[in-house]
């Protein structure tokens, strides 16, 4: 089919703009990353400043790096009973190949297992912004009440089924606190968290520490980061463990396996 000349020029203007970045120009024997060549990234700068580079467009401070490397670090891993993981090394034994146990496991990464940073970082930023009228207290108040309404009683960020304190969140609040005496972050976020600390102990009676979630959450809200960042975030940090698991579970070999061991069976709940 011949195309008039005119028409193939739109044609090919239009391809040309059919996708646009601001990330990364690549041409014939040159990759550049928001303005710089790889090769000048390349054994000058860590992973953390390369996530930092593509995901923001400001420059960060060394001290900046440090938190958010930091909160990559905390959340790599929780062992094989959280489904992720437990979901990758599963994947292994059917036969898959490492990308797609690796898939199968970030799949599951959702709302309620891994969406937890996410949504509490969304949490933090509806206090933050109803308290530039107000007392934080009574907005936290507020931010409490719309989350409840929308996503039930449990509050994101708070508690774990597994840890009385959670000592990943210890850690990352220790830093937090250190940065912010330093002058590095402002610690609002951290100032919130630690009022919905408190007034969970009020509402319930019993302490609901922060966890690793509700940390991070504070790292990465301190650092400007935006609340559907902090799942990808998340989702960065435990791919980690995802293919450390997958990996070993290889190496450890074993075929079909499921959640638990066949003799421990299950729970028939239906019409004998």
């Amino acid at each position: 089919m011949n195309i008039p000349y005119e028409r193939a020029i739109d044609l090919l203007s239009q391809v040309k703009t059919w996708w646009t970045t601001r990330i990364i120009d690549i041409r014939p024997g040159v990759i550049r990353i928001k303005g710089m060549p790889i090769e000048t990234l390349i054994g000058n700068v860590s992973y953390a400043q390369m996530v930092w580079l593509m995901l923001r467009d400001d420059e960060p401070t060394p001290a900046q790096l440090a938190l958010l490397e930091a909160a990559l670090v905390a959340a790599v891993d929780h062992g094989p009973q959280a489904p992720s993981i437990s979901i990758s090394r599963m994947s292994v034994t059917c036969g898959v190949p490492l990308n797609a146990a690796m898939a199968s496991a970030i799949n599951v990464l959702d709302g309620v297992h891994g969406g937890a940073g996410e949504q509490c970082l969304q949490l933090y930023e509806s206090a933050l912004a109803k308290a530039v009228a107000q007392p934080l207290e009574r907005a936290l108040e507020e931010a409490l009440a719309e989350f409840t309404m929308a996503h039930g009683k449990m509050i994101p960020g708070f508690g774990h089924r597994f840890h009385p304190v959670d000592p990943r969140s210890v850690r990352l609040l220790a830093l937090t606190d250190d940065a912010q005496q330093r002058g590095v972050i402002a610690g609002r976020h951290a100032a919130v968290g630690r009022l919905i600390e408190r007034t969970l102990e009020q509402r319930t009676g019993r302490k609901l520490p922060m966890n690793i979630d509700g940390a991070t959450a504070v790292i990465y809200g301190e650092l400007g980061f935006e609340p559907a960042l902090a799942r990808g975030l998340f989702i960065l940090s435990r791919s980690v463990g995802i293919l450390a698991h997958a990996w070993e579970q290889k190496q450890q070999g074993g075929r079909i396996k499921g959640p638990l061991p066949p003799a421990l069976g299950y729970t028939y709940a239906g019409k004998d």
